[in-house]
């Protein structure tokens, strides 16, 4: 049985991995700016091949964190169905309905 409780819970999670998604997003850009400033001075070698293990590992979150808010917002809408059912009102769900626009919104984007 859902509860308002589980209900925030899971909102607060979805909205942390979501955050963690733009955040990986964001650190993708810097160091994909970062590796090409590089090629463009002529970096050391050796230091222009860090840098691109650096973007690739950066890279490499990505999906992971994608794939974690996928299950994160279908687990959310599970348990909004489930409290809309019961004729469950409040902020809570109205912040639910929020997130799971707003992480809709960011998935189609992708």
């Amino acid at each position: 049985m859902a509860t308002i409780r589980n209900l925030k819970i899971k909102t607060g999670s979805c909205k942390r991995i979501l955050k963690e998604l733009q955040s990986y997003q964001k650190e993708v850009e810097n160091e994909a700016a970062k590796t090409a400033n590089m090629k463009e001075k002529g970096a050391d070698p050796y230091d222009l091949k860090q840098q691109e293990n650096v973007l690739a590992e950066s890279r490499m979150m990505i999906p992971d964190c994608s794939k974690r808010l996928e299950a994160s917002l279908i687990d959310l809408k599970g348990t909004l169905e489930e409290l809309k059912e019961s004729n469950q009102q409040g902020p809570e769900i109205d912040e639910a309905e929020s997130v799971i626009n707003e992480t809709e919104t960011l998935i189609s984007n992708s």
